[in-house]
């Protein structure tokens, strides 16, 4: 079954929370702040690749969603990053985003990653807050969201896609 055309919904991860923490030692009566930041939420790319022909892969996967970040620890841990999700598509792929309709991308190049959805940034912890005036802030900052967008993705001409990997022998 040939498919060309699919609507898909998109979802970047989330950047994570910073931390709350105070250094506590047994020798030490009065540790400072050690709060430490949340990690990147993870992006979602799009790359063309000859190896796929069709958009059946995306028939029954109608969602996609990259992982949020870790959130922040003490002794000044930062959260571990999430990892980006790349989607393989056909060539010739154009990419719109479904409810203005414009036109995001259009994989011609192979292997060249596109990014459609950024991840979040990590918020920060409670120990970059720290100064000579707040000697121990109880403030960390949230995780940013990360992008979600509904897109469209549309194949141009079978014609023009076979054509890039049939030779002709005269």
């Amino acid at each position: 079954m040939f498919i060309d055309r699919v609507t898909l919904e998109i979802k970047a991860g989330k950047g994570g929370d910073g931390a709350i923490s105070f250094l506590r030692l047994k020798y030490m009566e009065h540790g400072g702040p050690d709060g430490g930041g949340g990690g990147r939420g993870g992006s979602v790319y799009f790359q063309a690749s000859p190896s796929e022909t069709t958009l059946y892969a995306f028939k029954y996967k109608k969602k996609i969603s990259a992982e949020d970040g870790e959130k922040g620890g003490a002794r000044d841990r930062y959260g571990k990053s999430a990892e980006d999700i790349l989607i393989s598509v056909p060539i010739g792929t154009l990419i719109y985003d479904a409810k203005t309709g414009s036109l995001l991308a259009d994989l011609i190049e192979v292997h060249k990653p596109v990014l459609i959805a950024k991840g979040g940034r990590g918020g920060r912890g409670n120990a970059t807050f720290k100064s000579s005036v707040n000697r121990a802030p109880r403030i960390a900052q949230n995780g940013d969201p990360g992008e979600k967008l509904s897109i469209r993705l549309e194949l141009k001409l079978l014609a023009d896609n076979l054509s890039t990997r049939v030779s002709v022998v005269v």
